[in-house]
């Protein structure tokens, strides 16, 4: 991992592109603004995307997605990202990068879709779907525990803005709370809303897979606390068979993933800022 991120522009990109991949070397590029945190998005001509990590906790995306999604694609509700191609290093860029097929649609919103029971069934449909694919012994990722110095120090960093003792009550609940005791499943690993695409105001394909692993599926509970209202989640709830352990789980994981965003780009992003605010206090909510 580089200590100095690069400084990634459509020259650097042009040049990766065309040492590499000279068959789409014409092809116009066109920056996506905003794109994630994670990754420097260009759209390449009408049908494909290249996508460059920014940093180098990235820099496995590309070849997971190559190993993983053109087998999981077909057995999915909705679409996922379609890898292409994986570029390597080079001119100064220290890392793998990826080009994809361009999927058509616009981000999901809150304010379209927080209210749509709708949107509520088809994603936990989706996330049933997931957990039902087979895996070959992929290890397991990081349990909630893991997480327990970073979020105490996050919770100690945000105290002015949030209700730190209901923090600090719900983290220890979860932490607390019986298990995943069954096989391990594969879950998303960053299902929230800013990796949705809509069509026509319905859910039509997840993106950014770069956490796609194993065992607890309460970490993809987290749709429920970055999207849905509070009257929809029963039925994310529902149509998952979330039993309370696997749910408070859920609430915790909300919690960390949204404390470390918060800590992260509030102070830059004020949409970011916004977003995360909003979930750790639904997890708060419960």
């Amino acid at each position: 991992m580089t200590s100095t991120l690069p400084h990634i522009d459509v020259h650097l990109v042009r040049g990766l592109v065309e040492s590499q991949f000279p068959q789409w070397s014409r092809l116009p590029l066109a920056l996506l603004d905003p794109a994630g945190s994670d990754h420097v998005i260009y759209r390449l001509g009408e049908h494909l995307t290249v996508r460059l990590p920014r940093h180098g906790g990235a820099v496995d995306q590309a070849r997971k997605e190559m190993a993983l999604l053109p087998r999981m694609a077909p057995l999915l509700p909705l679409a996922v990202p379609e890898p292409v191609a994986v570029g390597e290093p080079g001119l100064g860029y220290p890392w793998d990068w990826g080009v994809t097929r361009w999927l058509e649609g616009a981000p999901a919103t809150v304010a379209a879709l927080g209210a749509s029971t709708e949107a509520a069934q088809v994603l936990a449909e989706f996330l049933l779907a997931l957990q039902a694919l087979p895996h070959d012994g992929e290890p397991a990722a990081e349990p909630l525990v893991a997480r327990d110095a970073q979020t105490r120090a996050a919770i100690d960093t945000v105290g002015e803005h949030f209700d730190s003792d209901a923090m600090i009550r719900l983290w220890e609940a979860a932490l607390a709370a019986p298990a995943w005791d069954r096989p391990p499943v594969w879950f998303h690993g960053d299902f929230h809303t800013g990796n949705l695409l809509t069509v026509a105001g319905r859910v039509t394909a997840v993106l950014d897979f770069g956490e796609l692993g194993t065992g607890d599926p309460a970490r993809d509970l987290m749709m429920a606390f970055t999207l849905l209202s509070e009257g929809c989640r029963p039925v994310f709830r529902q149509v998952l068979g979330c039993d309370d352990a696997t749910w408070l789980r859920g609430r915790g994981w909300a919690l960390t993933t949204g404390l470390s965003a918060y800590t992260a780009y509030a102070r830059t992003r004020p949409d970011v800022a916004a977003q995360t605010r909003r979930q750790i206090l639904a997890a708060l909510e419960g």
